[in-house]
């Protein structure tokens, strides 16, 4: 007959049994809790309510429009030939599929977490993980991608001076440089601008989107001057598979909701504010993008795109011939680029922020200043390893590897969102997703049929992300996550007490 733990002889209480791994990777963490958490000053600080709708708008444009088009439009139309517009549809209608689901999650968990969030409370510890360690990817991934993309526009601006950077500081050694100094410059400066505060950073982030917006409208307006719908035929030379393939490409270009919905906690309003945010940012950003694909392919062959790392300032340069005009279009789109590593790396410090709450990486993560208002230590420690990623790799690498990380993020976001309405179909919701459970299961679907159409190497490189990931969870995750340490009894009651 097995004995039961024995009494503690002085306080006559038995002592706490272990979790097992697998009842611990199911724990999942109650809404209520969540948001206690967030509004409680004891686990590091509380985050300042500062951020009203069209801030939160601009965040997440800010962390979308300008990525696929100023950046990788010279590495993917050489994939997708003219029909490359239609792979910013396809990548664009599978984002808002899964925009949809993230504007009812919003509504529901109003916190940083994000995605990371919403699957710690509908599919527990083990999920979240995995989430949490894809939303690192994700983020950090893209901010470096996207800083990359910066060297070649820097270059444009002191042409028009007569000068260039040097081969060695417009590159890493993969691309045959010592250091991509523009892209380690770029995240630096966003890094200090976040120190300083979330408010601050979103005026700074609009004054920039607004800017953005009309240099892209401008490129428009110049490119259908000299549009040829020649340039359209064959629309297909490299097939359909082409065409998925660029979509699988430029889908990190989308990744801007997600930014805005770790502004759950800055949010003046996030039950209203955060899902009109998300789905007025997609509309924006989709109509911008296809917009700026047509004229572009309109104005150039498909075969000129090849090779070019800053293809629109070029166009514009080509087809009015005034280097001023060259000037101002190379400096403001630094300044895009710059908003997009802002934003996103502002995500990136909010996901590390909640998962630190929960235990599951270091305390320094979570630590709020009372004077910024904001995790100062986590956004140098994040800053710092993004600088030196975005001085050192090349951008093509990491931007299938965001890819492939923020699709397995987004469809679990949907599967999320079935759950809750399967497990609490009454729970008040600010946003509902239209023609459920329909439209959840296509973003699901389709966020897994991009994933299938990029390359082995990325699959390989995400095997082994996830394969660190999981060493790293049953190193230190496991034994620190505070959903970890309470006993069965402890948890049982924790959700009854955040039900009431």
């Amino acid at each position: 007959m097995q004995r039961g733990p024995e009494m503690n002889s002085t306080t006559g209480a038995r002592p706490k049994q272990a979790t097992g791994l697998g009842p611990q990777l199911r724990r999942r963490k109650p809404i209520q809790q969540m948001i206690g958490d967030a509004e409680s000053s004891s686990s590091g600080g509380a985050l300042r309510r500062t951020l009203g709708m069209w801030q939160l708008t601009m965040i997440s444009v800010g962390a979308t429009m300008g990525t696929g088009i100023l950046v990788i439009l010279g590495a993917t139309v050489p994939i997708a030939g003219p029909a490359i517009w239609i792979s910013f549809v396809i990548a664009g209608v599978t984002a808002l599929l899964s925009a949809v689901s993230y504007a009812e999650m919003a509504g529901m968990v109003p916190v940083a977490g994000s995605s990371y969030s919403y699957s710690y409370a509908t599919m527990g510890e083990g999920i979240a993980w995995i989430c949490g360690w894809c939303l690192v990817l994700e983020y950090a991934v893209s901010v470096a991608a996207v800083a990359v993309g910066a060297g070649e526009y820097v270059n444009e601006t002191l042409r028009a001076f007569n000068m260039q950077l040097p081969a060695s500081l417009a590159g890493g050694p993969a691309e045959g440089g010592m250091v991509n100094l523009p892209a380690l410059i770029v995240v630096v400066l966003a890094t200090l601008l976040l120190v300083r505060g979330a408010r601050e950073s979103a005026i700074v982030n609009t004054i920039v989107v607004v800017i953005k917006a009309g240099i892209l409208v401008f490129f428009s307006i110049v490119a259908f001057s000299a549009f040829n719908a020649g340039n359209f035929e064959p629309l297909l030379p490299m097939g359909a598979a082409g065409v998925t393939a660029a979509a699988s490409s430029v889908f990190f270009s989308y990744i801007g909701f997600d930014a805005a919905s770790t502004a759950g906690e800055e949010a003046k309003n996030p039950k209203r504010d955060l899902p009109r945010a998300i789905m007025l940012s997609m509309l924006i950003v989709t109509i911008t993008y296809v917009l700026v694909a047509v004229s572009a392919i309109g104005a150039r062959e498909w075969t000129w795109f090849e090779g070019t790392e800053a293809a629109l300032v070029q166009i514009v340069g080509e087809l009015t011939g005034q280097p001023w005009l060259v000037l101002v279009f190379a400096l403001a789109s630094v300044l895009a680029i710059a908003s997009v590593v802002l934003t996103v790396l502002y995500g990136q410090t909010r996901i590390l922020l909640s998962m630190s709450r929960d235990g599951l990486v270091p305390a320094a993560f979570g630590k709020i200043s009372p004077r910024t208002g904001t995790p100062v230590i986590g956004t140098l420690i994040t800053g710092i390893l993004v600088a030196i990623t975005a001085g050192f790799i090349p951008l093509g690498a990491l931007a299938d590897a965001t890819s492939i990380g923020t699709l397995f993020a987004f469809a679990l976001v949907g599967v999320s969102v079935m759950y809750l309405r399967h497990k609490q179909p009454l729970a008040p919701r600010t946003f509902k997703v239209p023609f459920y459970p329909i439209t959840p299961i296509l973003g699901v679907a389709a966020c897994l049929f991009l994933m299938s159409q990029l390359g082995w190497h990325t699959w390989l490189v995400f095997g082994i992300w996830m394969a660190v990931g999981i060493v790293i969870y049953l190193a230190y995750g496991r034994r620190r996550s505070v959903l970890g340490k309470l006993s069965k009894q402890e948890y049982i009651d924790s959700h009854l007490l955040n039900s009431k």
